[in-house]
């Protein structure tokens, strides 16, 4: 069984909510990604998901662009990523990991290619920002005979094909968009979460779980009452990046300042 799956299946049999944090590969350094993995599921982290840089991550707020060019600077690639993967799971063999990208450096390799890599790393689920449903069949069905899962995002302004199609097509779990707009934007309004989580959970039996838009405890403990997990990203890439602009390279003070935030939220979530 693929491991997201069983992930969500021992959370829900513990009464538990997924805590999700993403990060960029190779920001801001690196050799900073792979203890800041392990740093997380120290923490609490029950999925990773690991973002692979692009030239042109349009779904990405400022923050998470920056950390896209950081990263690019430096060389990572899509191949960088799924080494690097390998390399976790050579302590690591339980902890789910999800690669969150763009379909141009997929489609370079070939989905193929691509998959027999996948596995051979260790990669349990895709999520590619801009490979909408309606265009995803191919891919998707390559991915669902290897076992790995096939991330789907919903928004608040999903139409409801939309939403029935990714209902169908997706594994693992549906990722809410719980803002407009691109990542690390606005506030949130639990209200609207709650009503556009519900319509949903009528459509899927996947897990939802939320992103955008948590910062902390407070916001991950309002998130996870209405949901089955939340993903957290933009606040942990900026608190590296703020480590980085003041001149600190060693891995363990990222690892350390990503793990304070991750221990906050996986202590609201669980009290």
């Amino acid at each position: 069984m693929n491991r997201i799956k069983q992930r969500f299946e021992v959370l829900k049999q513990q009464g538990r909510k997924a805590l999700i944090p993403y990060v960029v590969l190779g920001d801001p350094a690196a050799d900073v990604t792979l203890p800041v993995m392990h740093a997380l599921v120290e923490n609490g982290a029950d999925i990773l998901e690991l973002g692979v840089p692009f030239s042109d991550p349009t779904a990405e707020g400022p923050v998470i662009q920056k950390a896209h060019e950081r990263a690019l600077a430096h060389g990572s690639s899509l191949r960088d990523a799924l080494t690097l993967v390998k390399q976790f799971r050579e302590a690591n063999l339980t902890t789910p990991v999800i690669l969150m990208g763009y379909a141009n450096p997929i489609e370079r390799l070939g989905y193929q290619h691509f998959i027999e890599l996948a596995l051979d790393a260790g990669i349990d689920g895709v999520l590619t920002v801009d490979l909408p449903p309606e265009e995803a069949g191919e891919f998707n069905q390559q991915l669902s005979e290897a076992g790995i899962e096939n991330i789907f995002l919903l928004a608040p302004t999903s139409s409801d094909k939309r939403q029935k199609m990714v209902a169908e097509m997706a594994g693992g779990f549906i990722y809410y968009v719980s803002l407009k707009g691109v990542t690390g934007a606005g506030n949130l309004d639990v209200v609207s979460v709650k009503q556009h989580v519900d319509h949903i959970r009528t459509l899927t039996d996947l897990p939802v779980c939320v992103g955008f838009g948590i910062k902390d405890g407070a916001s991950a403990r309002a998130v996870a009452d209405l949901s089955d997990g939340v993903v957290v990203g933009s606040v942990l890439v900026s608190k590296m990046a703020e480590l980085a602009a003041r001149g600190e390279t060693s891995p363990r003070a990222f690892s350390q300042a990503v793990s304070s935030l991750v221990a906050e939220m996986r202590d609201a979530l669980d009290n």
